[in-house]
């Protein structure tokens, strides 16, 4: 009877926690304050959009921000002088034909790393520093992902969104969460994604039901859309390349309910790299807030072809791009309506 009664009490036990975890997986604003913050972007350009201009230079940058981006991913490296410039690659090779650590000129003709057999140009073939595009686009939203544990590096970044007033509209980005770690002390004020050992928690939370009852400190996920792998982006990875992972891994992360249940915390989930249409939509199908592309003017199109439904949207996004970052209000109205 004792058996009985303690199997009873722990199928009641685990009935409970599993309604009580649904529910709070669809209702998230019981247990946690959502998340605020003052940008919300569909369009995000990779690397400054390196499929229509040269990767991370000046003018890919200003081309996306003209084509209509509402944010600039890029990748941080410093100098041997000490300044922090915008690049990819920790070695030169690949960008520029040459293997050192100064700063030749950019190929004329570079491929696009996640859209394979296609290649950009562009007039400008120069590095560019970040302090020269913080003052080009004071108010444009950034994603700086800190490419070097450099203690260094890390401290002239943070001294540089400090200088230029953007703690708010840009965000620490790194897969390594000693680097992570780095970032938030540096500099606490900034929103930061989730790194790749956070991401996997995040999954077993997910999976587990407890992700309802855990706080959450980052403000965005980044993560690949999994059907680009070995189609339009061919990853160096031996195990990426084996169709059973990416299909796992499919079926795995892109779940709606996840990214339904961050978007109700304030949480912006972005999918990478989206260079073709079908993949767009799939991104957004699946729940993204935001869409990450080499070719800013395509998603641009793609986006006015596809609009949010609420047509509160552009007119928020005027306010905050013209109007200012630290016009909160107006990112507190944009969180609500989505």
């Amino acid at each position: 009877m004792d058996v009985l009664s303690g199997i009873l009490l722990l199928c009641l036990a685990v009935g409970l926690y599993v309604v009580c975890s649904l529910y709070l997986l669809r209702n998230p604003w019981i247990l946690h304050k959502r998340k605020r913050l003052e940008f919300y972007c569909r369009n995000i350009s990779h690397r400054g959009g390196s499929g229509e201009k040269i990767e991370n230079t000046m003018e890919a940058f200003t081309h996306a921000v003209s084509a209509g981006t509402e944010m600039l991913e890029m990748d941080c490296h410093l100098t041997s002088d000490g300044y922090v410039v915008i690049s990819h690659d920790s070695n030169l090779k690949r960008q520029t034909g040459y293997d050192q650590t100064d700063l030749p000129l950019y190929e004329e003709r570079l491929e696009v790393t996640f859209y394979v057999g296609h290649y950009s140009t562009g007039k400008d073939r120069q590095f560019v520093l970040l302090e020269d595009l913080f003052k080009k686009f004071p108010s444009m939203p950034m994603i700086l992902e800190i490419k070097e544990n450099n203690d260094l590096l890390i401290k002239k970044v943070s001294n540089l969104v400090k200088q230029y007033h953007r703690e708010s509209i840009t965000v620490w980005a790194s897969e390594e969460s000693g680097v992570m770690a780095k970032c938030k002390e540096q500099n606490p004020s900034m929103p930061y994604m989730f790194t790749m050992k956070r991401g996997i928690l995040l999954l077993l939370l997910f999976y587990t039901g407890l992700l309802p009852f855990v706080p959450l400190g980052e403000s965005l996920l980044f993560f690949y859309l999994p059907s680009i792998i070995n189609r339009t982006y061919i990853p160096e990875e031996s195990i990426l390349k084996k169709r059973f992972v990416v299909y796992l891994l499919q079926k795995l992360t892109m779940r709606k309910s996840l990214f339904e249940h961050l978007t109700k915390r304030g949480l912006q989930v972005q999918l990478f790299v989206c260079n073709e249409e079908s993949d767009m939509e799939a991104a957004f199908a699946v729940g993204a807030t935001g869409v990450m592309s080499d070719y800013p003017t395509l998603l641009t199109n793609f986006i006015k072809k596809h609009p949010p439904p609420p047509p509160i949207y552009n007119y928020i996004n005027r306010l905050l791009r013209y109007g200012g970052h630290q016009n909160k209000v107006f990112a507190d109205i944009k969180q609500t309506v989505y």
